[in-house]
């Protein structure tokens, strides 16, 4: 079943759904470097890597700083949004599907691109800073999240994700981006 985009209304086992195809280039996964995903009181439930090349804070303190990014980042397209006279006020939470969103940014050494599901769930993936749009591979990446997590009678929502299925598919798929 596909949460996000398509144009079926019919149920699909999770092998029969497309996976976006990968921009030409050499399809190793080299450019995908690392993975968070977050529930919406910032708790991370995953944080992979797979091509990280320097570790400068503990896994405590990069998960409250991605988090903290995450959140102010949020706020403040939210505030200076051209299309809504309705500001609020700086720094307070925002609802799912609230406000200007921002889809990715980019430094001269990676790009972070955001994508945030209608039940809060926020995925943060880190590539290099030359990929081009990965929201497709976030759509896909939250639907095999749906399919092998959430749908997942041992899983308890809350908790860090440890769903060999939902590994083993995540690495197949981040394989194929560039």
């Amino acid at each position: 079943m596909q949460f996000f985009g398509g144009s079926s209304l019919t149920s699909v086992a999770p092998e029969a759904s497309p996976a976006p195809a990968a921009p030409p280039g050499t399809g190793t996964g080299a450019n995908a470097q690392v993975l968070y995903v977050f529930n919406r009181n910032g708790v991370c439930l995953l944080y992979r890597e797979w091509h990280r090349p320097l570790r400068t804070l503990d896994p405590t303190q990069d998960h409250k700083l991605m988090f903290g990014l995450l959140f102010s980042l949020r706020s403040f397209t939210a505030k200076i949004d051209p299309t809504t006279a309705e500001k609020g006020n700086l720094g307070v939470p925002l609802l799912p599907g609230q406000g200007c969103s921002f889809y990715s940014f980019k430094t001269n050494t990676y790009k972070l691109n955001f994508m945030e599901s209608p039940s809060g769930i926020k995925l943060i993936l880190i590539t290099h800073p030359r990929t081009g749009d990965q929201r497709d591979s976030l759509k896909h990446i939250y639907n095999l999240y749906v399919e092998y997590v959430v749908k997942n009678p041992l899983y308890a929502p809350g908790t860090p994700i440890k769903c060999e299925l939902f590994n083993k598919h995540l690495d197949q798929y981040v394989r194929t981006l560039i």
